[in-house]
């Protein structure tokens, strides 16, 4: 099973990044591909641009990333109550050039912040906007407050509930 995981976001040091990879290695036996946002450079996205430069190679490149897998894990970061303008930019032109960006591929929607709030707002939006672009969403999940959860000098997650809920919800990607 070859599963595709990224973070929402463009931070080199991002914790939906970490979230994600750290979930899609929970399912044992899958080959896991984590992918970095920042290597899928856009301008940003406006018809005349499209006019101008036609379909992005970059955009044509993650939705072949997205299409070779299996299952998604992605976890969605979030600024001001959004998605990062950078993800949704690079997902405005991979919608341009395929609507279903997901491809139906079975997926798990995640999000986390270092405060309370777990990014949910942005998880809120990434699962009700999901059938639209084709998203197979099996399970989501937010993780608030990180940091109080998650060692990144491990790579693991410290909280035994969070850790038991993201490996049932990655679990459901191989039934």
């Amino acid at each position: 099973m070859k599963v595709i995981a990224y973070g929402a976001s463009t931070s080199s040091t991002s914790i939906n990044k970490a979230l994600a990879t750290y979930a899609a290695n929970q399912i044992d036996g899958a080959e896991v591909k984590v992918l970095d946002i920042n290597d899928f450079p856009v301008p940003m996205f406006s018809e005349d641009k499209e006019k101008e430069i036609g379909q992005s190679e970059s955009a044509q490149a993650f939705l072949d990333e997205i299409a070779s897998a299996d299952a998604l894990v992605i976890s969605f970061a979030e600024h001001n109550g959004h998605y990062p303008a950078a993800y949704k930019n690079l997902f405005d032109w991979a919608a341009r050039i395929n609507n279903k960006v997901f491809q139906e591929i079975p997926a798990v929607y995640l999000s986390t912040s270092p405060g309370p709030g777990g990014a949910q707002s942005s998880l809120s939006a990434a699962v009700t906007s999901a059938p639209f672009f084709a998203g197979n969403v099996i399970e989501s999940l937010s993780v608030p407050s990180f940091y109080d959860h998650f060692d990144l000098a491990t790579g693991q997650m410290t909280n035994p509930e969070f850790a038991e809920k993201i490996t049932q919800a990655v679990n459901k990607l191989t039934v």
